[in-house]
């Protein structure tokens, strides 16, 4: 059974003037036309601009690769959907038929949407400061885990800790192509992980070379997939 919206807005420490738009933020596309997709819309607009404020304020130093790169470990849908089950949005959540029978309110998607979507509600409803300090108790935990060293390492590390972090076999490096002669060879490397069929490639001086940008690639692919 669909547990009551009003519950959820308590335990999240919200009180909405208009709570039909609350209601709106729980309801997916597959319950109909009044759905959550154009909240979501507004909420992944103000969630990446918080995020990126607080980033931009926390680590002076930080360039703007690292910045983004941080910015996409916390707003990614793996890490909405980590944060929506520690309130067990899913329990909340407004499904069609098909959807419920498939499980979709475990679903990382659904999941991320939803919380997208009460953020973008909460926008409408009380204002961007409001949303802005709601946003930054959520990501509170998350922003105090983060240790800048870890993001300085290079990209086949970063993406062989990724793969470990999901339990996932490692990368595979590939060796597909050399040319030039002998003291000035150029080598190009494809770059394999098993959570994407999507190979990428690399090309360096070296073959170490072109397999970390094989790698960095690779961590930008599942980036935007994310």
């Amino acid at each position: 059974m669909i547990k009551k919206s009003d519950i959820l807005a308590r335990k999240l420490g919200l009180t909405f003037s208009q709570p039909q738009l609350f209601k709106m933020a729980l309801t997916h596309r597959s319950a109909g036309a009044h759905n959550n997709e154009r909240l979501e819309y507004l909420g992944d607009s103000i969630l990446g601009f918080v995020v990126a404020e607080k980033l931009y304020t926390l680590f002076p130093e930080a360039g703007e690769g690292i910045l983004s790169r941080l910015r996409a470990s916390l707003v990614n849908q793996t890490s909405l959907a980590e944060l929506a089950r520690r309130h067990n949005l899913g329990d909340y959540l407004i499904l069609g038929s098909g959807e419920l029978k498939s499980g979709g309110y475990r679903r990382d998607s659904i999941l991320s949407d939803a919380l997208e979507a009460i953020m973008g509600a909460l926008l409408l409803d009380q204002g961007v400061e409001v949303c802005r300090h709601w946003i930054l108790g959520l990501f509170a935990d998350k922003f105090a885990e983060i240790r800048l060293d870890s993001w300085n390492k290079d990209p086949k590390t970063r993406l062989q800790e990724l793969m470990q972090s999901r339990k996932k076999e490692l990368p595979i490096y590939e060796l597909v192509g050399m040319s030039g002669v002998d003291h000035a060879q150029t080598f190009e490397v494809k770059c394999s992980v098993v959570i994407t069929p999507q190979a990428t490639r690399g090309v360096g001086v070296s073959r170490k070379r072109a397999e970390q940008a094989a790698a960095e690639s690779m961590l930008i692919l599942l980036e935007d997939q994310d």
